[in-house]
Formats: structure tokens, sequence, C-alpha cells
């Protein structure tokens, strides 16, 4: 996975005002008050996730497609959700012209996942939400896992959930992070984690 991390051009995501900065290990704007997370970050989430070749995934928050082709790199099919149609537009263009053709796009409200797809091996949220979206659990296979950041405003914790066998769901806490807001039903203000 290191390997593919320093090949994969970060410059390739970003719009021509913020191409400068791409190697730096810092997130930046990608327009519609969103952003492209640190790389550090992506590696780590992925690498959080345990990806296996014959894993679905799911991702909530598009973007700039960065973090999604580190999924379909590892993973037999991700099934990406962005809200905002001129970014999930960008996101697919730029993941055609790399070849991948394991990737499904959805314009809408990622909090609700995707529930004709499910159920899935692996989730990933890359916006931050007040409390874990009750959907997003129902939508995770036993024995799978998802990973996402919850919290406040200011400062979130990257949880990792596991449903187990039995259907219990474990959370792991791995780190401190700051993400966007995941918006909707799951947001801040009146969910608390």
């Amino acid at each position: 996975m290191t390997d593919f991390f320093y090949k994969l051009n970060r410059k390739d995501f970003l719009d021509d005002q913020y191409k400068d900065y791409s190697d730096f290990d810092n997130p930046l704007p990608i327009g519609y008050g969103q952003t492209i997370s640190q790389p550090s970050l992506v590696l780590q989430m992925t690498r959080e996730l345990e990806l296996g070749k014959n894993h679905r995934v799911l991702e909530i928050g598009t973007g700039s497609g960065y973090q999604t082709v580190f999924l379909a790199e590892f993973a037999e099919a991700v099934y990406t959700v962005e809200r905002i149609a001129e970014l999930s537009h960008k996101a697919k263009s730029r993941i055609d012209k790399l070849g991948y053709k394991n990737v499904h796009f959805k314009i809408g409200d990622g909090s609700h996942g995707w529930n004709e797809h499910a159920p899935f091996d692996r989730i990933i949220v890359t916006a931050a939400a007040g409390r874990v979206p009750d959907a997003l659990i129902d939508q995770l296979k036993t024995g799978g896992k998802m990973i996402l950041p919850v919290g406040e405003s200011n400062l979130q914790e990257l949880v990792r959930i596991t449903k187990t066998n039995d259907g219990k769901i474990e959370k792991e806490h791995l780190t401190l992070v700051r993400f966007v807001e995941l918006v909707g039903e799951y947001g801040w203000g009146k969910n608390k984690y």
C-alpha cells in the first residue's frame, strides 16, 4: 500500500491554484466548502479498513476522488456517494482517466448510505458526524468494518467500528482529526456522540 501511496500523484485531484501544494501533508480546499484530506490521513484510514481484493466498499463523501482511488486499488468494488454533483462529476472524470472500472458513483445524501447495494464489507466516511448513522451500521456486513470521524465541529475522534459475528458493535478510537461536516440528519448540533 505504501508503494501505491507514493505512486499516486495528489496533484491530479486538485484544481490549478492548489496543484503547487499537492506534496504538502495538509488538507486543501476543493471547492464548495469541502477539502481533500492530507495524504498521511488517507493512507492511515485506508490501512485501518484492512481491505481485501474481494471487499465491496461504501465510501461516503467522494470529494476529489483521491481517497476513492485508494479504495478502488485495493478492493473489488467501490460505491461512492457525494452530495455535491459538481464534485462527483469531477471525481468521476479523474477516476475514469486513471482507468478504474470498479467505482460506482451516486449523487445524494450519504448519511443514508446506498441500500440497494448493501451489505458492504467495509464503509468509510470522509465527513464528520455528530453520531454514527444508523443506516450505515445496518448496511455493514457481519464481520465488516467502518471508519469514520465522530464528534463536535472543532475536533472529532476517528473511530473504527466492527460488526462482530454475533451482531454486536465494537468501537475503537484511533486518533483525533478535523473533518468537514456530514451534512444532513447525522451532522453536528443535536447529534451528540
